[in-house]
């Protein structure tokens, strides 16, 4: 497989959980209407609860394709993300819809997972870091189109269409995935699925200094990020009175902000991925500190300062997530499928439990959410600051 195409099917295979989220963002009112109008704010746990089932997930997948092979994993991932998908299609309750969505989260840590293996299993440090930067391009821009789409699917053919839509973007990657990749990982080179390897493994890797801090800042990230999604939709519709171009705003943001991956595959090389983080890290705390210092403007430019803020959370994304799974695996080459396994459910499930109650806390203004993300920022960057030190220190030890 050419470079190019390996890194479509890479990016492709990150996408179904940008798609799988985002595109549901503009379903929300109608579901909260048909299925929880007493309630409407549970109307977000589908995306919480699809979160959570892929943080549990990433537990086993990275397992499993260590010792069954990347390609068998990925093709069970996608069965059951394709039937919970037909599950919540059908579905008559929000609850049973929620439980369906946990299976599909289960199912798309498959291609999120193993996707970072593969990787791993061609390239290493910068190099994946390139790659990896080039594949979150997509993973970035993605979000751009998501809502939009299922905006026009609900239009078209209404809300539960868009489960429909999962199923046929699963099918196609699967079936690319089928023809054209070759399993990547050598029958000598796997590692049986036995208790104590997974403990030696874990071990090994929380015991690295470097792929600890990793792990934690990477949980902020992702944070920051899941916090704004279960925020923006409300924000849009209740704050500034703009829902019905939600999706377009939401879509043209996320894609300004892709060029922070663009931008990141030039410069990870030159600078490396633990400065680009921390300088991403302090980007957001200047620009949240400002929005900060302007609560209780009301003005004209009220609406744009806060999309300038949500294209700079999205921008810092960009600089962050790819790099600090890069941080984290590179260490962990001889484990790369328990390395991803761990690194991605520890980070997922974290941050699903920190921005779950952040999303509770919406009273009507952007106030919660700037000065949670300003919290985690700062966090981010002391431990990033704190990562160096380990690093300057290492060759001394």
């Amino acid at each position: 497989m050419a470079r190019i195409e390996f890194v479509a099917l890479m990016a492709m295979m990150f996408a179904t959980i940008a798609f799988s989220i985002d595109a549901m963002l503009p379903a929300l009112p109608e579901i909260a209407d048909e299925l929880t109008p007493d309630d409407p704010q549970r109307a977000a746990l589908i995306i919480t609860s699809f979160v959570l089932g892929m943080g549990i997930g990433t537990f086993f997948t990275g397992p499993l394709s260590d010792a069954y092979g990347r390609r068998t994993v990925m093709f069970s991932g996608a069965a059951l993300y394709i039937v919970s998908a037909a599950v919540a299609w059908a579905s008559q309750s929000l609850e049973l819809i929620l439980a369906a969505r946990l299976v599909q989260g289960l199912g798309a840590s498959g291609p999120r997972i193993v996707s970072v293996a593969i990787m791993r299993d061609l390239f290493a440090g910068r190099e994946m870091a390139r790659i990896l930067s080039i594949v979150m391009i997509i993973f970035t821009l993605f979000p751009a189109f998501a809502p939009a789409l299922g905006l026009a699917i609900i239009t078209l053919s209404g809300w539960r269409a868009i489960f429909a839509a999962f199923i046929v973007f699963s099918m196609i990657s699967a079936l690319w995935l089928a023809v054209r990749l070759p399993e990547t990982l050598a029958e000598e080179d796997r590692r049986p699925l036995r208790l104590p390897l997974m403990f030696d493994a874990v071990g090994q890797m929380f015991a690295h200094p470097t792929v600890r801090i990793s792990i934690m800042v990477q949980t902020l990230a992702m944070s920051m990020l899941f916090s704004l999604l279960m925020f923006v939709q409300p924000i849009y519709e209740t704050v500034f009175g703009k829902a019905d171009t939600f999706p377009y705003w939401f879509g043209g943001i996320a894609m300004a902000s892709g060029l922070s991956s663009m931008l990141n595959a030039f410069l990870v090389v030159r600078f490396g991925m633990r400065r680009l983080v921390t300088f991403a890290l302090g980007l957001q705390i200047a620009c949240s500190l400002m929005m900060i210092l302007s609560f209780g403007y009301s003005g004209p430019y009220a609406f744009a300062m806060f999309a300038l803020w949500q294209f700079l959370l999205f921008f810092q994304a960009g600089l962050t997530v790819g790099n600090l799974n890069a941080i984290a695996m590179e260490p962990m080459g001889h484990i790369a499928g328990m390395a991803a396994s761990v690194i991605g459910a520890v980070s997922t499930v974290g941050a699903a439990m920190l921005a779950s109650p952040i999303g509770l806390l919406f009273d009507g203004t952007i106030r919660p959410l700037i000065v949670s993300v300003f919290i985690m920022a700062i966090a981010g960057f002391t431990l990033m600051l704190w990562m160096g030190k380990v690093e300057r220190r290492a060759p001394a030890e």
